[in-house]
């Protein structure tokens, strides 16, 4: 009889985070239904996280992204100190992606400071599934 053959590869590791005082998260969740979905393991945080709890976060579970939902505005502050912890904790490799309500500009800006991929409202789950894969693997 033959055994189930388990896949190798681990399964990636995602950490939805909603930093800063916002308090609308349908988004978020939303979002980290679909990646569980696409068969990934979704780490959801919750509501009003700092950037220290975010980082801490994504240390003890060993995360392959960090995706960030803001539609506060605050995306200017918050994800380069975000970025800055990361760099602290030798989190490197995480990548990290964000959605919300963030002007092209700044977009441009943040993939400048190294973000991997802003998604703006309309984005399809799919495609933010697909984008994390390729950057991932």
């Amino acid at each position: 009889m033959n055994q189930p053959t388990e896949s190798k590869e681990r399964k990636i590791r995602v950490l939805v985070a909603k930093p800063g005082l916002d308090g609308h998260d349908r988004g978020a969740k939303v979002v980290a239904r679909a990646l569980r979905d696409a068969g990934m393991e979704v780490v959801y945080t919750g509501l009003r996280q700092t950037p220290e709890m975010i980082v801490d976060a994504a240390l003890q579970e060993d995360v392959d992204v960090i995706g960030l939902s803001i539609l506060s505005g605050a995306h200017m502050a918050i994800v380069p100190r975000i970025l800055e912890l990361m760099k602290a904790h030798g989190l490197d490799d995480v990548k990290v992606v964000i959605g919300g309500i963030i002007p092209n500009e700044d977009a441009a800006e943040l993939e400048k400071m190294g973000v991997s991929a802003v998604f703006g409202p309309g984005a399809s789950t799919e495609a933010i599934a697909e984008h994390i894969r390729r950057v991932v693997h």
